[in-house]
C-alpha cells in the first residue's frame, strides 16, 4: 500500500510534491520521511509520508551543521580566529605533536585525531567534554595538516572544546540561545524530556542482496582508520545505526552525531543562517558564508576512502553530493540518509529526514532527485 503524501507546497513547486510522491511509491510500505525547503526565507515545501508532521528523528552527522554554524557565528563575532593555533584556546591539545595545528585545519578534518587507540565507551561518546579530554592526549594518526579524513564521531567534541575554552560556555548552550530558541527550530542538541514522545527510533538498513555483497566486501578490521573513526575498535564496538536510539545520546546531544530534528528544523536552521526567517534576520553575513563554504580539503579522504570535500567544517555540498547547487553551498548529511544545506546563490535551504537507515550511509540517494526538483523550481521563481 502506497503511503499518502501530506503537507503543502507553494505555487510553482507542485512538481516537488509529484517527485516526492513518485519516490515514496517505490519505497517499502513502512517508509517514513519528511521534506522541507525554504527559498529566501519563505517556506515553499513542507511534505511528509508515513509519519506525523512534527515527528523527530536522529539526524546523525547532520548535527555537525549546527555545531559549525555556532563556530561561524563566533568567527563572525571575532571571538574565534581560524588561523590561530588550537593550543591558543586549548593548550592541552598540543600533546603528541599537535601543537602547530590551526583551528582552520581542525575544522577542515585535517587534525588526524579521528579517534583513540582503544576507542570510547557509550558514556564518552555522549559527552563532548569527555571525548575532548581523551583526544587531547591522543597521538594523531597522520601528521596534522598534511592530509584529511572524516572525524566522524569526534569533530563536534574537538570544535566544541575550542568553543568552551574561548567563551566559557558549551557549544550546545550557544546553539540553544542564538539559533534554536530565537528561530523556534525543531532541531535539538539535547532533546528535552517533554519532547521524547515525538522521537521516532531509527530503523536498521534492509539492504538488497547486491547491496549486502558490497557491504560484506568492505574491510572491517578494527584498527583501520575507518574503524577507529567509527569506534569499531572499542571493547564494545559502536553500532552506528543505533546511536540516536540511546536515551543518553539524545539527552546530551553530542555535536557530532547526537542531534534530533524534523525536516522543518533542518531546513529552518539553514534558512536562518543565510536568509533569516519571519522577522528574524539572517545569522550569517555573506562574507562569513563564503569563507565557511570555500573549499579547504579536497581529494582522497583517508577515513571514507573516497573523494570528499570540506569547507570550514561544513560539507561543500555541491562538490560532495549535488553538483547542480551553487558553488559555496554549505551543509551536512547524516548517516541514516538525512540531508540539509543552504545554497546562497539560489537562496534555497533544504532539509530531509527519514526513519529507516539508507544504503550506503550519508545522504540517501533520493535526495538527488528531491533537491534537484526543488532547486529547479526555486530558479524558476
Amino acid at each position: 500500500m502506497t503511503q499518502e503524501i501530506h503537507g503543502t507546497v507553494a505555487d510553482g513547486f507542485e512538481g516537488v510534491r509529484e517527485e516526492f510522491a513518485a519516490f515514496v511509491a517505490g519505497e517499502q510500505p513502512d517508509y517514513e520521511g519528511q521534506l522541507c525547503a525554504y527559498v529566501r526565507g519563505r517556506k515553499v515545501v513542507d511534505l511528509w509520508a508515513g509519519t506525523e508532521a512534527d515527528a523527530l528523528y536522529g539526524v546523525f552527522s547532520s548535527t555537525k551543521g549546527a555545531g559549525y554554524l555556532v563556530v561561524a557565528l563566533l568567527v563572525q563575532d571575532g571571538t574565534l580566529e581560524p588561523d590561530r593555533k588550537v593550543t591558543y584556546y586549548w593548550p592541552e591539545f598540543g600533546a603528541e605533536g599537535k601543537g602547530e595545528l590551526t583551528l582552520r585545519d581542525l575544522l577542515a578534518h585535517r587534525a588526524g585525531v579521528v579517534g583513540t587507540d582503544t576507542g570510547f565507551s557509550l558514556a564518552e561518546l555522549a559527552d563532548d567534554r569527555q571525548l575532548a579530554e581523551r583526544l587531547a592526549d591522543q597521538r594523531p594518526f597522520w601528521r596534522p595538516g598534511t592530509a584529511f579524513g572524516y572525524h566522524a564521531l569526534v569533530a563536534g567534541a574537538l570544535t566544541g572544546e575550542v568553543v568552551r575554552r574561548a567563551t566559557g560556555r558549551t557549544l550546545q548552550e550557544i546553539y540553544q540561545e542564538r539559533v534554536r530558541t530565537p528561530y523556534g527550530l525543531d532541531f535539538h542538541l539535547g532533546l528535552p524530556a517533554p519532547q521524547e514522545p515525538r522521537f521516532r527510533t531509527t530503523q536498521p538498513m534492509i539492504p538488497t542482496p547486491d547491496q549486502q555483497t558490497l557491504l560484506d566486501a568492505a574491510p572491517t578490521g578494527p584498527h583501520t582508520l575507518t574503524s577507529i573513526a567509527f569506534n569499531r575498535n572499542a571493547s564494545e564496538p559502536t553500532d552506528l545505526a543505533s546511536l540516536p536510539n540511546m536515551p543518553l545520546i539524545r539527552a546530551k546531544g553530542p555535536a557530532s552525531v547526537g542531534g534530533v530534528a524534523s525536516a522543518r528544523g533542518l531546513a529552518g536552521m539553514y534558512a536562518a543562517a543565510i536568509s533569516g526567517v519571519g522577522e528574524q534576520a539572517a545569522l550569517l553575513k555573506p562574507d562569513t558564508v563564503a569563507e565557511f563554504g570555500q573549499l579547504h580539503s579536497v581529494g582522497y579522504d583517508l577515513v571514507a576512502r573516497a573523494h570528499k570535500s570540506f569547507g570550514l567544517g561544513f560539507q561543500t555540498t555541491a562538490d560532495t553530493w549535488h553538483p547542480f547547487l551553487g558553488a559555496g553551498t554549505i551543509g551536512h548529511s547524516g548517516a541514516s540518509g538525512s540531508q540539509s544545506f543552504a545554497d546562497p546563490w539560489s537562496g534555497l535551504a533544504y532539509g530531509y529526514t527519514r526513519r529507516r537507515f539508507a544504503f550506503p550511509g550519508g545522504a540517501a540517494p533520493e535526495n538527488n532527485r528531491l533537491a534537484l526538483a526543488i532547486h529547479r523550481a526555486a530558479l524558476a521563481h
